[in-house]
């Protein structure tokens, strides 16, 4: 089954729906993921996504079939997995099992990575004699450095969940298999933060990760925020000692 958006509130989640291929995803699902992104930075109340997925594994990646068949399909996945970093909202990828292939490129578009006892990865690009995108290869080196991004992609190593949360690739690992508790946390925490600070910082970090950092923009988030009535919100709460109201919560 195709994957799916539910929005309620102040958070969206995407699921993915084809647990009896660990989730493997198909072409049809590019374009609908990418839709389902579009979606969710038309919906200004929507702070959080989540990417989420039914059964035992998070993803085991594109079908390598499809990209041996098409020229296009390598470039689309990269596309797809673009759209996610650059997703308006704050994402979150809950990986309770395997994320392997291309998968582990989608998990580190997003901003944050709850893991649990079960969760593993694998890149086995080298083995399958596929050379990954350009825009894949820099995600796991801003985020994971250089040399992690080596030991996965030509060691192909094969990590475990406290290997993960070692080397960075989660960062936020729950104590046992089950890790909804620690994602239902997270997301709490993001959603009960100043919107209009939120999303222009995630923004500016990701662009500052790239070399892209736009200095002028940087200042105008800076001085939006001054002149918003969140920052008054904020300060009156932190000296009242209660939990901010910020607008639309």
């Amino acid at each position: 089954m195709s994957p799916q958006l539910q929005i309620q509130g102040r958070t969206a989640r995407i699921t993915l729906r084809r647990p009896e291929t660990a989730n493997k995803l198909l072409p049809e699902d590019l374009g609908r993921l990418r839709a389902h992104i579009a979606e969710v930075n038309a919906a200004p109340e929507v702070l959080v996504l989540i990417l989420q997925s039914e059964g035992k594994h998070f993803c085991s990646g594109y079908d390598i079939a499809e990209i041996a068949n098409s020229q296009n399909e390598g470039s689309a996945f990269g596309e797809m997995v673009d759209a996610i970093e650059q997703c308006r909202a704050v994402t979150l990828a809950a990986i309770q099992g395997g994320v392997f292939g291309g998968a582990t490129d989608m998990a580190l578009a997003c901003d944050f990575r709850v893991g649990g006892a079960r969760s593993q990865m694998f890149m086995p690009a080298a083995r399958l004699g596929l050379h990954f995108y350009r825009s894949g290869l820099e995600r796991y080196v801003t985020r994971l450095g250089l040399d992690t991004a080596k030991r996965l992609f030509l060691a192909g190593e094969q990590l475990d969940a406290r290997a993960m949360k070692d080397c960075g690739f989660l960062t936020h690992l729950a104590a046992d298999a089950d890790i909804a508790g620690e994602v239902q946390r997270l997301q709490a925490r993001l959603t009960g933060m100043a919107p209009l600070a939120l999303l222009g910082m995630k923004q500016h970090l990701n662009a500052i990760a790239r070399g892209r950092a736009d200095a002028a923009a940087i200042d105008a988030a800076v001085q939006a925020t001054i002149a918003s009535a969140d920052l008054q919100e904020g300060g009156a709460a932190w000296r009242e000692k209660r939990e901010p109201r910020f607008l639309g919560r």
